[in-house]
């Protein structure tokens, strides 16, 4: 366990995404055994010693605090230590807005089944006028009436842009952030302006995406596809020196991938998606595999940054 920066609340090295488990949405037929899924991937992320939940209103429109709640609602001693986090924002309508956002927070307390919130996340405002969502009238005015009222602890920032993230996180008014795409074995743009702003203002970073959806998980195969990704023939090339570096030393490619994530001072938790109960009992045993000196003295000269354009695919018109 670890403080999350200046928040003070203790986090587990590795924490759950919730992104990745198929969920009920509203509206939609529900099936009963993906829900039961989903359920016994949460119940196995806590047992592997997950004690960090990420999740979002976005989520399958809510259907990810619905699952989360139902799940601790059926095993409560479950729940007992476990830091579970939410988002505002990234929902069709959303427009930053202070009432906007005080709808949205409702509407997760309400699906989580919680009278107040630990920690919640601006999520994703990229498209949104910052000086808006940072004002009064914003999503942060929003967030620090509900402070104000007892109803929410600390706020953070969730932007799938490293650069708006940056600029948010530079500000000095978030505890905590969760840093997608930025930091990883092929991907070193949180260097730049994230960390440096992090460690400046006492944020407590929580790092997502840290196998490249799949990529620093199952290897660089010509048969293997990765969604929203069309890496390059030098990325994957790279990745399979990587690979052999973990054969030769007996560790596996993902244990690696999250285990150099939190070696940086400024971060003190990572979250890795799961589908299912078997991804989530293997991000844990991966956090666990002990990893000999050695490899590192190894591999850390070969790390650099890869350039965007070489492993991501371009904007959808």
């Amino acid at each position: 366990m670890s403080v999350l920066g200046r928040t003070g609340l203790q986090v587990s090295a590795l924490g759950l995404g919730a992104a990745y488990i198929k969920l009920p949405v509203p509206g939609e037929l529900r099936d009963e055994a993906e829900v039961q899924r989903g359920k016994e991937t949460i119940w196995a992320a806590v047992e592997a010693g997950c004690r960090l939940i990420d999740s979002a209103a976005g989520y399958g429109r809510g259907g990810s605090e619905r699952l989360i709640a139902e799940a601790f609602g059926e095993r409560p001693k479950l729940a007992a230590d476990v830091l579970v986090t939410t988002k505002v924002g990234h929902l069709p309508g959303h427009d930053g807005t202070y009432d906007m956002a005080m709808r949205c927070v409702e509407g997760s307390m309400e699906r989580l089944g919680v009278e107040r919130l630990p920690l919640l996340y601006i999520h994703d405002p990229m498209d949104l006028p910052m000086d808006l969502v940072m004002s009064e009238l914003g999503t942060l005015g929003a967030l620090r009436a509900l402070q104000k009222r007892g109803l929410l602890d600390f706020v953070g920032v969730a932007a799938n842009d490293p650069v708006t993230n940056a600029m948010y996180i530079e500000t000095g008014e978030f505890d905590a952030a969760v840093v997608p795409e930025a930091w990883s074995l092929i991907n070193r743009l949180a260097e730049e302006r994230i960390f440096p702003a992090a460690e400046r203002h006492g944020t407590g970073l929580v790092i997502a995406t840290p196998l490249e959806l799949g990529l620093l998980a199952v290897g660089a195969r010509e048969t293997n596809t990765f969604p929203r990704r069309r890496f390059s023939p030098e990325v994957l090339a790279h990745v399979r020196q990587l690979e052999t570096a973990c054969e030769r030393h007996g560790i596996s490619l993902a244990a690696a991938a999250l285990q150099y994530v939190v070696q940086h001072p400024a971060v003190s938790a990572v979250i890795a998606g799961a589908r299912n109960p078997q991804e989530a009992r293997a991000n844990a045993a991966a956090m666990q595999e002990p990893i000999p000196a050695a490899f590192w003295d190894e591999v850390r000269p070969t790390l650099r940054h890869w350039e965007a354009g070489e492993h991501r695919l371009p904007p959808e018109d």
